[in-house]
């Protein structure tokens, strides 16, 4: 998934860039809010990390605009305001998740699952797709209940196709979700995973639809 970070602060952006990085998350960082509104109106996110206190444009002025355009894209407000009135504020203003810094990684990672969890529409925190399951809280895979070890980029690919098992999903789609600003991305990065993880899950794990991309396969 690829996550949007708007944080102004170098030492807490470049953190979280690089502790969700190691999760296999494609993070963009900006650190005023004019930039990220021009990277919202630009490019499609998973979701967005927001602090408030912004240069150019404050994170609530954002928010705003954001929803004022019904892009539903879900945002955790990370921030140092702390009163009852401004989570109040931050929750009515659109937010799906308000945490008050300083934050334990693993609290917003949960945080981060609990939103996609309400974003797809689903309570089970376990993605299924016949004998396949991925937990993405421990970033685990099995297949007909023999765990399959697959690296992150593979799994980030495998979840983006499990999360909504009968769609197709295109090549520039995937890439856009799995690699954020900066990262190489050689032009056959995705067939190469996609090889994988059929080499690992089985040829029929994968779909491809000629000419339009990629989807969750019939596994028995």
């Amino acid at each position: 998934m690829r996550i949007l970070l708007v944080e102004d602060d170098p030492l807490i952006g470049n953190g979280l860039r690089i502790g969700l990085r190691r999760e296999g998350f494609a993070v963009d960082w900006v650190q005023d809010g004019d930039a990220g509104a021009l990277a919202l109106r630009t490019t499609d996110y998973g979701l967005v990390l927001l602090d408030l206190g912004l240069p150019n444009q404050d994170g609530m002025t954002l928010l705003a605009a954001l929803r004022k355009r019904d892009d539903s894209t879900p945002v955790i407000v990370i921030t140092a305001r702390d009163s009852v009135p401004d989570r109040v504020a931050g929750l009515d203003g659109g937010a799906d998740d308000y945490l008050v810094k300083p934050f334990a990684l693993e609290e917003l990672l949960a945080r981060i699952r609990v939103a996609n969890r309400r974003q797809a529409g689903r309570a089970q925190a376990m993605l299924t797709a016949g004998a396949l399951r991925l937990d993405p809280a421990r970033h685990r895979c099995w297949l007909h209940d023999q765990e399959v070890s697959i690296t992150a980029r593979e799994f980030a690919l495998l979840e983006e196709l499990m999360r909504d098992p009968g769609a197709i999903v295109t090549r520039e789609q995937l890439e856009e979700r799995l690699y954020g600003w900066n990262e190489e991305i050689e032009s056959n990065a995705i067939q190469v995973h996609v090889y994988n993880l059929r080499r690992k899950l089985g040829s029929d794990a994968i779909r491809n639809v000629r000419g339009v991309g990629y989807g969750i396969g019939k596994i028995e």
